[in-house]
């Protein structure tokens, strides 16, 4: 009964709200986990659920050490759950309706210097296919601040007005453009002319702008592999470079040379201001290790 209620509430998610497939699976991920403790203690439905319950589960996460953000997620996720259940009318109240998220934390996200991004680019620099494709991959990452799906995802005729722009589909199939910029562009120029063709074999069905040597679309593990090796040819270590380590240097280092906050959110795609605050306080913390070094008080 309650692995069912969870099935039915996440073709919901899919299908008539319209949410990326990944925030689908995460979702899915978080309540069969939760379906799995109150499974331990003898509930079967939803309709067994109690406030009480909830508690003890996040209580227990956060005991075996979840970050708060995977916490609040799932506080989410069951939420949601139970508030669907309750429209349907299978439950008669939502015992988390009043449940409040666990505190958010502020953790500063990974960043590289400007030095290490053009090292790790300037290191891919052969003309074989493999390495114009990859050069291509790096520079669209931290030139236009894509999420590794959104790039995974990525269609020919995203490429709009004449080159300049990017049409870029993000959460929940929202739509964006993102400027693609001079050496981003440079490289998916280069990679279009002497390296496509040779992955995709001539396949004219192919549409996805960056094929695998097999002539398939890029996976989200497959960019993230590119990614370490060519990070680890300059000695940048695998715990500090991903995909998304390229998308939070985009931002950090368009507000250090002085973009507008609101810009980069558009150009990120983030719903909420308050989420592109966050490279706010990065900028604020290379201030203060420049005071640190430089000021001879410090």
């Amino acid at each position: 009964m309650l692995d069912s209620e969870i099935e039915l509430f996440l073709s919901t998610l899919l299908l008539e709200r319209g949410l990326a497939q990944n925030t689908c699976e995460a979702y899915g991920r978080d309540l069969r986990d939760f379906a799995r403790f109150v499974k331990a203690r003898k509930v079967t439905s939803a309709a067994g659920v109690t406030r009480d319950l909830i508690v003890d589960y996040l209580q227990e996460e956060r005991a075996d050490g979840r970050k708060s953000t995977t916490r609040r997620r799932r506080t989410a996720a069951i939420r949601m759950w139970l508030k669907d259940l309750k429209a349907r009318r299978l439950i008669p109240t939502n015992p988390a309706e009043l449940l409040d998220p666990p505190k958010k934390e502020l953790a500063l996200p990974k960043t590289l210097s400007e030095a290490e991004v053009f090292a790790m680019l300037d290191e891919v620099k052969g003309e074989e296919p493999r390495e114009v494709r990859d050069r291509a991959i790096l520079e669209t990452l931290y030139g236009c601040g894509l999420r590794v799906s959104e790039l995974c995802d990525l269609k020919m005729d995203a490429i709009v007005a004449e080159g300049e722009l990017l049409r870029v589909f993000g959460k929940g199939s929202k739509e964006r453009l993102v400027p693609i910029g001079g050496a981003a562009g440079r490289a998916l120029n280069v990679y279009f002319a002497a390296a496509r063709g040779f992955f995709t074999r001539g396949n004219l069905a192919e549409t996805h702008v960056f094929v695998t040597r097999l002539g398939k679309p890029f996976t989200r593990q497959g960019v993230f592999k590119i990614i370490r090796e060519r990070a680890a040819a300059v000695g940048i270590a695998a715990n500090r470079i991903s995909p998304h380590v390229l998308r939070h240097c985009f931002a950090s280092h368009m507000l250090a040379h002085g973009a507008d906050i609101r810009a980069i959110q558009e150009m990120l795609g983030h719903a909420d201001i308050s989420t592109t605050q966050i490279y706010t306080h990065v900028d604020t913390a290379r201030f203060g290790e420049i005071h640190r070094k430089y000021h001879p008080r410090a």
